[in-house]
């Protein structure tokens, strides 16, 4: 008899709900730090996930969805905006200052909450633009949830991330390894570029515990949605924030990076408004820029013209037309104290990476990711000399631009880029990334500094006004990619430019090449002189690389680093500095590290000079 009352209340409120519910209610259930290589329900041995997979089995599994940023406050503001973040101008992880958004420009939340929506974040924002979370959230604390919207008939849109897989969760102590963890150690498959070590056996094993936590967690707030009567009225998109935080995922632009976990369970109530049936698992490619049209579209909203996103679900948007999509676009800028200088492009099967900074390899140093054992270890056993081909990648520099066919080498080992039989393929996907850098007028062909000093009021409108020079310094940067002859001829040309950003780039492109390019290494050192600091930055770095021993220009970089009158420039000065000692060799005296700007970032890189001694 309990359990018949109780069906029948079940009922009643599904019925009350369906009949007043005429908008949609949405619900956004983000895990932080975990890439689609952290699920079971993703193809990876563990990662068991009930919960989750309770959402899939009444709606839609996206086997292509794509962060955008491999890192939280970039993926993060593109998420809340529907704007790529090298056009908005906020790009760095951490920013040193928040960019305006276009005048009139709402991110959707604000939309949302303008239209009726009771908008609630728990808790996380990290936003890298300049915006009024009031104007964003109704509410956003600990305690925001829709269930504290006055009206209860009211539309919401919540959103609630979980920080139980977070990178710090790996920060343990190696005395915690005697606790023990649900995935036994000895039954994890590592990624071929991980070292089988017991470090990183366990490591892996722990995050896919924490993945278990999620899920739990998970199931908390669904059995509280239910319990309100409101399930079969809300669209729930679970995902990642981005990726994953093993060794060479977070803050890395490859698939561990970028590529995500996506379930959108549809609701009964609103199953009309979705031309796919519950239960399927789909192809088509979503990037972080189009959650944000896709919710407005499915509460029935008109899209700002500017976002750079579009619909995958909703009204006109048909199952054969999301199919259709199999492009998505990444970026990877500064990381906290880190720099660097990536952009990908994904089409079907392969992967294009364009590394412009290629120099500077992956593993150079950044405090916050060497808190982890194993990337302490990673880096022991590569100066050991124990590393095979594939696990030493991640300490040497990068090629301009790599190729890899994700269907067979998901995890991004084998460089197409010189195969003959793939030339076609590097060619085509070579021309659509430069196609999109240039539609978008990405601003990192400009120093952070520059940035900073010059954009942040109208980085979209300093993007539009600069494409003609945009052009053409993304022209000099890819003379790195022709015929060696040709490169340096045009390359030395650019080191005489009036531009600074030519010869800026100049010096970059230069370095990139490398030894080859030493035949115009007096060019290069005329720069060393150059009235703009972050030329003479650029020329100082590139002598070193190029192994020139006069003029030595260890000098040039003290005096820029000691006189440079912003603080994003001497943390540039500083990510030279530390690439050119631990990996190239040059011996640094620290005494004559004394920057202006002994805070922020800055410290950072200061403080890793005074703790440790690289051999």
């Amino acid at each position: 008899m309990i359990r018949i009352l109780a069906l029948l209340v079940s009922l009643l409120l599904a019925a009350n709900s369906a009949t007043a519910a005429t908008r949609p209610n949405f619900l956004f259930l983000v895990s932080e730090d975990n890439s689609i290589h952290s699920l079971r329900l993703y193809g990876a041995r563990h990662g068991t996930t009930p919960n989750i997979l309770s959402l899939a089995k009444n709606g839609l599994v996206f086997d292509h969805a794509f962060s955008c940023s491999p890192v939280c406050s970039v993926a993060r503001s593109t998420l809340a905006t529907g704007i790529y973040a090298p056009r908005g101008g906020f790009q760095y992880h951490r920013k040193i200052a928040r960019a305006a958004l276009p005048q009139g420009l709402l991110p959707w939340s604000s939309v949302l909450k303008q239209n009726g929506y009771y908008t609630t974040n728990r808790r996380k924002t990290d936003y890298n633009f300049r915006f009024p979370i009031k104007r964003l959230w109704n509410a956003s604390s600990p305690k925001a949830s829709w269930r504290n919207r006055p009206d209860k008939q009211q539309p919401f849109f919540h959103m609630q991330s979980f920080g139980q897989s977070h990178e710090s969760s790996l920060h343990f102590r190696r005395e915690q390894f005697d606790t023990p963890t649900a995935v036994s150690p000895d039954a994890i498959k590592l990624a071929p570029y991980h070292p089988d070590t017991p470090t990183f056996r366990y490591t892996h094993a722990r995050y896919f515990d924490r993945m278990g936590v999620i899920d739990k967690q998970i199931g908390r707030v669904l059995r509280q949605l239910t319990a309100d009567g409101l399930l079969e009225d809300t669209f729930i998109f679970y995902f990642g924030d981005h990726g994953g935080v093993l060794p060479r995922s977070k803050g890395y632009a490859y698939e561990s990076g970028l590529h995500v976990p996506l379930v959108v369970r549809i609701p009964a109530n609103f199953r009309h408004l979705v031309d796919h049936k519950p239960n399927t698992r789909l192809g088509g490619f979503v990037s972080f820029t189009d959650f944000g049209p896709t919710v407005l579209h499915l509460a029935g909203l008109d899209i700002d013209k500017r976002l750079d996103g579009r619909p995958f679900l909703g009204p006109g948007v048909s199952a054969q037309d999301l199919a259709s999509r199999d492009e998505a676009f990444g970026h990877a800028d500064r990381f906290d104290e880190k720099y660097d200088h990536v952009r990908t492009l994904r089409k079907g099967r392969y992967t294009y990476i364009r590394n412009y900074q290629g120099f500077y390899p992956d593993g150079l140093q950044n405090n916050y990711r060497y808190r982890m054992l194993a990337f302490q270890e990673w880096r022991t056993l590569h100066r050991a000399g124990t590393l095979n081909a594939a696990q030493k990648q991640f300490f040497h520099p990068r090629p301009a631009e790599q190729l890899f066919d994700i269907q067979s080498d998901p995890h991004q080992v084998k460089d197409l880029s010189a195969d003959p039989g793939h030339h076609k393929v590097l060619l085509d996907l070579r021309n659509r990334l430069r196609k999109k850098v240039l539609e978008i007028n990405d601003l990192s062909f400009y120093p952070e500094s520059h940035q900073v000093s010059n954009m942040l009021d109208d980085p979209i409108g300093f993007g539009v006004a600069h494409h003609k020079e945009i052009v053409f310094l993304h022209d000099i940067a890819a003379l790195s990619l022709t015929p060696l002859p040709v490169a340096l001829g045009k390359l030395k040309a650019h080191l005489l430019s009036k531009n600074p950003w030519h010869r800026y780039w100049a010096c970059q492109a230069v370095t990139l090449i490398g030894p080859p390019a030493k035949p115009i290494s007096v060019a290069v050192a005329v720069c060393l002189g150059d009235p703009h600091p972050m030329v003479r930055l650029r020329a100082a770095e590139c002598l070193a690389v190029l192994k020139t021993n006069t003029p030595d220009p260890l000098p040039v970089l003290y005096d820029v680093l000691n006189t440079v009158p912003t603080e994003a420039e001497a943390l540039l000065v500083l990510n030279t500095v530390v690439f050119l000692r631990d990996h190239q060799g040059l011996a640094i005296d620290t005494t004559r590290l004394l920057p202006r700007f002994p805070g922020g970032q800055v410290a950072r890189r200061l403080e890793y000079f005074k703790r440790s001694s690289v051999k």
